[in-house]
């Protein structure tokens, strides 16, 4: 795939919750997109319960670190459940179509990013907040943030 299709796909599987079929995945994972490989690498030595126990810690502990764009009240809107339709996939209802792996994903089939770059500023202050707690996570909001233009600074 051209471009970052292939990361932001990988950086979808990241950030969802850790189970066995991410597990599975984790050797793909590192080889197909590099940039994810110290989160990989991380994933691949840190016991299951651990990493899961991690994840609840870090994106199921509050909304210091939500994983749901409309948490970070940007003015950008989520995506539809149309859209998701449009490009072959199906929204659960599990999930609002504002959560973060379901947007990566979504940019993943469209092959453009701007989904994310309009929601910016808010995954920049997400990273930072990620980098700040310590968590392997903010790997992989730095891989996808580094693919996107600077913030607008709101001149």
């Amino acid at each position: 795939m051209p471009g970052f299709e292939v990361l932001y796909q990988a950086a979808a599987l990241c950030l969802m919750y850790p189970d066995d079929d991410f597990r599975a995945r984790l050797p793909l994972l590192r080889e197909a997109a590099p940039q994810l490989r110290e989160f990989a690498d991380h994933a691949a030595v840190t016991p299951p319960m651990e990493l899961a126990a991690h994840y609840v810690e870090v994106f199921e502990a509050g909304q210091e670190h939500s994983l749901y764009l409309s948490a970070w009240r940007e003015a950008a809107p989520a995506p539809s459940e149309e859209l998701y339709r449009a490009h072959g996939l199906e929204t659960t209802g599990e999930e609002p179509p504002d959560f973060l792996p379901a947007v990566l994903e979504l940019t993943a089939r469209t092959g453009s990013d701007g989904l994310l770059t309009e929601h910016r500023d808010g995954l920049d202050r997400l990273r930072s907040r990620l980098t700040a707690f310590g968590t392997p996570y903010a790997t992989v909001l730095d891989a996808v943030c580094a693919t996107l233009p600077p913030a607008n600074t709101g001149s």
